[in-house]
């Protein structure tokens, strides 16, 4: 009988790899990289408002399409803007006349009220309620047709997607805004004259004169005016947002939620340095 043949040798085990640690970007890297995308998208919106005027005054002008987005974004929002008003009256009535009555100078309770709703609470509330409605709307809807790219289907038929779809929900908002801050002037007045009749027995003719007597035309159109500037800002985050969309239906998320973030904080940031500027002037 041949011998067995020898076993080979066992094979030399090849060593383990260990992935190395992530690493760990130093906190000014991560603060410079938000600031630079911060400023890529100010100047991508920036580049957005400019096309989106220019294609405003370009034929043919688009009226059919600004209408249908007045109905669908105004009259749609206005049960949302006259409760936000109506409430927000209120409750500012029952807060200053609490705090004015240890004084007894609830008599200044109408004009501490005027001035608050006019110069303030009336154009920025229904900026920030109504604009977290309409921005993630146009966010939403532009991105859908972004990710199905119905948008690189207008391209491609020679048509200009800024002038259709950018152009009148930016002439929409303009006009719009203002438009809702008017009504809510009217109605924070309406509930804050009920509230001071009901509750702390103020005649709502004394309460609307008094009102009255304390703003001038200054004071209306410096809340009046800062309108509009929150309606180019609402148009041009949700749009470029909508626009920018990648990824299905979780980016059109991402982008409906980013649109009411950054929303919201341009409207606090906005109005501050418009009320900085109408009480300089």
């Amino acid at each position: 009988m041949s011998a067995a043949a020898p076993e080979p040798p066992p094979a030399p085990r090849s060593p383990s790899i260990v992935p190395a640690p992530p690493k760990h970007k130093p906190w000014y890297a991560a603060q410079l990289e938000s600031i630079t995308v911060f400023l890529d998208e100010l100047g991508g919106m920036a580049i957005l408002f400019r096309d989106a005027t220019l294609a405003a005054f370009a034929r043919p002008f688009e009226w059919r399409e600004v209408v249908y987005q007045l109905e669908q974004m105004g009259v749609k929002s206005i049960s949302i803007a006259l409760i936000t008003a109506v409430f927000v009256g209120m409750v500012m009535t029952v807060q200053f006349a609490f705090g004015l009555e240890r004084f007894g100078a609830t008599d200044y309770v109408g004009r501490v009220i005027g001035l608050s709703i006019t110069r303030e609470l009336a154009p920025s509330l229904t900026a920030l309620v109504v604009g977290s409605r309409i921005g993630s709307g146009m966010a939403a809807e532009i991105g859908s047709m972004a990710v199905t790219e119905q948008i690189d289907a207008i391209r491609a038929l020679g048509a200009d997607p800024v002038k259709k779809l950018v152009t009148p929900r930016l002439i929409a908002c303009v006009i719009l805004i203002p438009v809702l801050a008017l009504f809510a002037d009217v109605v924070g007045f309406g509930g804050a004259m009920v509230v001071a009749n009901l509750q702390f027995d103020t005649p709502m003719g004394f309460f609307l004169r008094t009102a009255l007597e304390s703003i001038n035309m200054q004071d209306f159109m410096s809340g009046l005016g800062k309108a509009p500037f929150f309606g180019v800002s609402i148009a041009m985050i949700g749009c470029y947002y909508g626009m920018q969309t990648r990824g299905g239906t979780e980016g059109v998320g991402r982008a409906t939620t980013r649109t009411v973030v950054v929303s919201a904080v341009s409207i606090l940031v906005s109005d501050f340095m418009l009320t900085k500027l109408f009480l300089s002037l």
